[in-house]
């Protein structure tokens, strides 16, 4: 598996040779450093853990700080990717050249939350008719048992907090790889709002 951590930047369109018109989303990619490496061995699997974003020593704990090299700044961001491709040693900058041989890419982040919704918005119920006398509109409908034992059983379809999960989209079709922006451009919607952190991974199922 390759995996790196990026940016989601936001949504653009662009035109390929014919001219059709294709919707994209824009991920920054920054190189990733190589914070640290399991095998099988010590750890019992293989992995390579990769980190982003700087940070001042002075504004993390000591022990964060610890699991960092000496000669390595403290990340913001960090994750664990297993069975890692490609050969790396720690220290190690990994950026879009892991992805020039890829077509199609797995896409996790954090969905925009929603806030507290209704079922109408959370699942999609259709509610009552909306002609004059109805009283049945966008309520929820009955939720418990008409017998014993007389109460709502788990799992059932209510109002609640919705969006804010982690999310993964496949398949997503890379259109374009830009080495000098650092971005690769991929066709659909991705998770997320704008600046939001990125857990870009090979796809799976192609």
């Amino acid at each position: 598996m390759k995996g790196l951590i990026a940016k989601k930047v936001g949504m653009t369109q662009i035109f390929d040779e014919n001219g059709n018109l294709t919707p994209v989303t824009v991920i920054q990619v920054e190189p990733n450093t190589v914070i640290a490496t399991k095998t099988k061995e010590a750890n019992g699997y293989d992995a390579v853990v990769l980190g982003l974003e700087d940070v001042k020593e002075t504004k993390v704990s000591k022990a964060y700080k610890g699991q960092f090299p000496e000669n390595i700044t403290p990340k913001r961001h960090l994750k664990e990717f297993r069975d890692f491709e490609k050969e790396v040693s720690v220290g190690d900058q990994i950026g879009l050249e892991l992805f020039e041989k890829v077509s199609f890419l797995d896409v996790t982040a954090t969905s925009k939350g929603k806030g507290f919704q209704g079922v109408m918005k959370r699942w999609g119920f259709h509610g009552g008719r909306s002609t004059h006398g109805s009283k049945f509109h966008r309520e929820a409908g009955g939720t418990g048992n008409s017998t014993t034992p007389g109460h709502c059983v788990k799992n059932v379809k209510m109002p609640g907090r919705m969006g804010s999960e982690r999310v993964t989209v496949q398949n997503l079709k890379i259109v374009k790889i830009d080495p000098e922006l650092k971005v690769i451009m991929v066709r659909g919607a991705v998770p997320g709002v704008k600046n939001c952190t990125l857990i870009v991974k090979s796809a799976v199922k192609k």
